[in-house]
């Protein structure tokens, strides 16, 4: 008999759950989606409740036809940088405060006062801001005090999850570093940072390996979430940490880029990556021991997709097919030379993280002419993403020999994209048969390997191959090379300009 694996990725718009056999057979998903409360301009929250509704309609989808005796155990890919506070039951007190909530930048400053940024980044690995979940939670203590006087721990999707599971309040190191409270040295949390915040360390969750057992599914829970009383629960890790499994970056040097509305290049290390510009940030790594130093740009598949919907809007409307557009813009991007007649676009359309951290950052297309089709625009675009990729990843490989990059993502799956990529990065690209299981696929070796069905993560590779292999040409990487000081200057000439702009 087979014995499968569940895993589930708990995303912002949606859980999507998969089944797998231990082998890297995908047997069946399952998707339930659900909504972001967004109100007062930053503020984003979501109801837990919808969380374990998507996670129980997904585990009875996929069980479905399964033997119930075969589910050996059950693992999470989840959303991350949030803040759930619940009580000693685990009720939830209030909605959960997630990752693109942007409310505590007054926190963000009080944190600024009382230590340097140099020390700060050294320490958890990433910069001070009101994205992480410990600003949150002391924005909470401060507004809603009631709220975190009860509070009796702190999680995030995949966490509370567990909980009501098992019963256990645990989390992940991928996910703990994700809180800015966490010591990336040590894979602890930060005493330093405890005192800073004020934030009650009783309160936050223990922080484990992403292996780990916490525990098994509960008979009072079993019939309600649809798995078998005594699957075991092996916690899981953050979405992005999950995502370098399944892009099959699990030893020091492996390094993977990917690709969808927003993107990040990532490398797995045996110590992080401290960038002295502080342009880049550090995870911990799903694989223990191990750390994942990132980058990510805001809008790589949004500025491609702002291009085609913008350049080719008549086209998709006629269209019978939106692949057939997708088709024509490859033909035309391929028409253009390489620099598009020396058009530079910077793919800054709703500001930027990595390499800028600029929130006034704009778009903009530099040395356009009248004699520049759409085909050159089209292609312009693509090569501002990934010089703006090159950026992140000149950073993370530090010296390095780096001979190719696996990409993952929905953007991915153009061959243009792969081929200009391969280009500008001088390096092989290689596009995997599942770039959009990736998370999934993370969440279902991380639990085989903790309950002992997988030996190890190099046994990811019996869940993934390589399906195409784009190689770098030798005379368009050169003109990319020359071009890429003058994407930085025309960069940093422009900044006075974006914050003018911010500011009409």
């Amino acid at each position: 008999m087979a014995q499968y694996i569940v895993a589930h990725d708990l995303g912002t718009s949606g859980n999507k759950g998969t089944l797998f056999t231990a082998d890297g057979e995908l047997v069946k998903t399952a998707q339930y989606g659900y909504g972001v409360h967004i109100f007062n301009t930053t503020w984003a929250e979501q109801n837990p409740e919808d969380w374990w509704k998507a996670f129980c309609y997904t585990n009875k989808q996929l069980l479905q036809g399964i033997d119930p005796s075969s589910i050996s155990v059950v693992s999470f890919s989840g959303q991350m940088m949030g803040c759930l506070c619940v009580d000693s039951h685990g009720i939830p007190l209030r909605d959960a405060i997630i990752w693109a909530d942007m409310r505590a930048t007054d926190e963000q400053h009080t944190i600024e006062q009382h230590i340097e940024h140099e020390e700060f980044y050294h320490l958890t690995g990433h910069r001070i801001s009101s994205s992480y979940s410990i600003e949150k939670c002391m924005w909470l203590k401060k507004n809603e005090p009631d709220v975190y006087k009860n509070t009796y721990k702190i999680l995030n999707a995949k966490d509370y999850i567990v909980s009501r599971l098992t019963g256990s309040f645990v989390t992940d190191y991928s996910d703990a570093s994700g809180t800015n409270i966490f010591d990336i040295n040590t894979f602890t949390w930060s005493d330093k940072l405890i005192d800073i915040t004020g934030i009650d360390g009783e309160k936050l969750p223990e922080a484990v390996a992403s292996t780990t057992v916490v525990g098994e599914v509960s008979s009072a829970i079993s019939d309600e979430c649809g798995l078998p009383k005594g699957t075991k629960v092996v916690i899981g890790g953050g979405d992005g940490m999950c995502a370098s499994v399944g892009a099959g970056s699990v030893t020091p040097g492996n390094m993977y880029n990917c690709l969808g509305s927003s993107s990040w290049v990532s490398i797995t290390s045996k110590t992080p990556v401290f960038d002295a510009e502080m342009r880049t940030f550090n995870w911990a790594h799903v694989v223990p021991g191990l750390i994942g130093p990132c980058g990510t740009m805001q809008a790589a598949g949004l500025s491609y997709e702002w291009a085609l919907e913008t350049l080719y809007s008549k086209d998709l409307e006629l269209a019978g097919n939106r692949s057939d557009v997708l088709k024509l813009a490859d033909s035309e991007i391929l028409s253009s030379p390489v620099l598009a007649k020396n058009l530079l676009f910077l793919p800054y359309l709703i500001g930027e993280r990595s390499p800028r951290w600029n929130a006034r950052a704009k778009g903009s297309f530099i040395g356009l002419t009248s004699e520049h089709t759409r085909s050159d625009m089209m292609r312009s675009v693509v090569e501002g993403i990934a010089m703006n990729l090159k950026i992140i990843y000149d950073i993370l490989k530090t010296g390095q020999q780096i001979n190719e990059m696996t990409v993952i993502g929905g953007l991915a799956k153009g061959y243009v994209i792969r081929k200009i990529l391969a280009d500008v990065f001088e390096v092989d690209i290689v596009k995997l048969d599942r770039v959009e299981e990736a998370t999934s696929i993370g969440a279902a070796v991380t639990a085989g390997v903790g309950v002992g069905l997988i030996p190890d993560f190099s046994e990811v590779h019996k869940f993934i191959s390589a399906e195409s292999r784009e190689h770098p040409d030798t005379a368009a990487s050169s003109k990319y090379r020359q071009s890429s000081r003058l994407f930085d200057e025309s960069y940093a000439a422009l900044t006075g300009i974006f914050d003018a702009l911010s500011r009409l």
